[in-house]
């Protein structure tokens, strides 16, 4: 049971109990203070799979040869710089919190992304759920049709070892929103020749509608004979994973015939501002996030793990500059646009923005103008919620090689997006053994939220 749960419940008995005594009145009141949780909050993460160059991105090195070709540009903070790539970002640094000064041990794709989303190295016999699972548990309502976490554009970086909800359920795994030549979205397809006449890329649910050979009554049939053997089942084998799976498939259904599937309808938007928001599958993903966020998803997650046009990657090992150039483009138009759009209904105070990857790289310069794996030093990057914004914490040293201030754990940066999401990072959840298990076993950074 939740904290906020047992003190409903604690409440609510304490009403009852007391009726008698005159005391209703300021009973129900606290009970009603208390099941108060202010405004829905939620998080939505930008994620750079196949790890982002630091150096080329929020921590410049200009003054040093490990700087490499890109110039650094004023942002809107005064001393915090970024590069080049990212001139419509740097109008909008006072959003943002940049942890210059996040480490871990962790160079191998797998093992970092493992960390990055659970908190923990990837070791032992407890599977443990994505942080991204347990934001939503402790964000989302009961009754709510929508998924509570939805992962958009996904799947060009891959990494071998699943990460999902563990004791978590069902009703966490994300639904997944992909490219495709027509969807809910509409405007074109999202390969390079359809982006290069100028169309903006689409993106769908997969089966979220209904096969055109499936007529009402043929829906109708199915849906009543699934109704009675998963009713038959759930009787000889009551269990919380049985009615889990119940619920997803009911909240499924409800999707496909209600409303709220408009949300994923990007061509209710305005086209200027589609554009704005950059024509690739990335910018149209920042676009989709707000609109679920406004429609109560607790959390989104927006991948940019290869660009729209060429293909290009984060994992530099060659050609760094010419592959982070194309990325920063895409980046630099939704991820500004994602902020100010946000800001402007006001839902930035409400919903976190999260920008990282699984670790940086290096700060030398291969010989295929390149840079390799380095989880010593890294960036992420904070906005909205309960951030601190308009600053840049930690610092490395000039050629980038070390951390000179504030080092930063992965744990540590996790339960701080968990305290700027408004979800306290110890809360415990039980898992699947019965053992309470804290969301992220660190705390968070006191100067970075609050």
């Amino acid at each position: 049971m939740k904290r906020r749960q047992f003190l409903r419940t604690s409440t609510t008995a304490s009403i009852v109990s007391a009726s008698s005594l005159g005391w209703l009145p300021q009973l129900a009141a606290a009970a009603e203070a208390g099941a108060s949780q202010g405004p829905r909050r939620h998080c939505i993460v930008l994620w750079m799979g196949g790890a982002p160059s630091q150096i080329d991105t929020f921590d410049m090195k200009p003054n040093h040869e490990n700087g490499g070709e890109f110039s650094e540009i004023a942002t809107n903070v005064p001393g915090v710089r970024f590069s080049e790539h990212l001139p419509t970002l740097a109008k909008h640094a006072d959003k943002l919190a940049i942890v210059r000064s996040l480490t871990s041990k962790e160079g191998d794709h797998e093992r970092a992304t493992y960390l990055v989303k659970t908190g923990v190295v990837p070791m032992g016999p407890m599977v443990r759920p994505q942080v991204a699972a347990a934001l939503a548990h402790e964000l989302c309502g009961s009754q709510d049709t929508l998924p509570p976490v939805v992962r958009i554009a996904s799947g060009g970086f891959q990494i071998g070892r699943p990460i999902g909800p563990a004791y978590l359920g069902p009703r966490f795994l994300p639904l997944n929103v992909g490219s495709g030549a027509a969807g809910m979205a509409g405007g074109g397809g999202g390969d390079d020749a359809t982006i290069h006449t100028g169309a903006i890329a689409s993106l769908q649910v997969d089966s979220l509608a209904r096969p055109p050979v499936i007529d009402d009554v043929r829906d109708l049939r199915r849906s009543t004979l699934w109704s009675k053997l998963e009713g038959r089942f759930m009787k000889s084998h009551p269990a919380d994973s049985v009615t889990a799976h119940q619920t997803v498939y009911e909240n499924a259904r409800t999707l496909m015939t209600s409303g709220e599937a408009d949300a994923f309808d990007l061509s209710q938007e305005d086209e200027a501002l589609r554009r704005r928001y950059g024509v690739g599958t990335f910018g149209q993903g920042c676009l989709l996030a707000r609109r679920l966020v406004e429609s109560g998803v607790s959390f989104v997650e927006v991948v940019l793990d290869r660009a729209t046009l060429g293909g290009a990657t984060w994992d530099t090992h060659s050609n760094n500059f010419r592959d982070v150039a194309a990325l920063s483009a895409e980046l630099d138009a939704g991820y500004a646009t994602l902020l100010e759009d946000l800001a402007d209904r006001g839902l930035l105070e409400t919903t976190t923005v999260v920008w990282m990857g699984e670790f940086g790289r290096t700060p030398n310069i291969n010989s295929n103008a390149g840079r390799d794996h380095f989880p010593g030093a890294f960036c992420a990057v904070l906005a909205g919620g309960k951030t601190k914004a308009g600053q840049a914490y930690g610092m490395t040293s000039s050629d980038g090689s070390k951390i000179e201030e504030n080092p930063v754990t992965v744990p540590e940066f996790l339960a701080t997006v968990c305290a700027a999401t408004g979800v306290d990072p110890s809360t415990m959840i039980m898992n699947d053994a019965g053992r309470p298990v804290p969301i992220v076993d660190a705390s968070a950074i006191s100067e970075i939220v609050g």
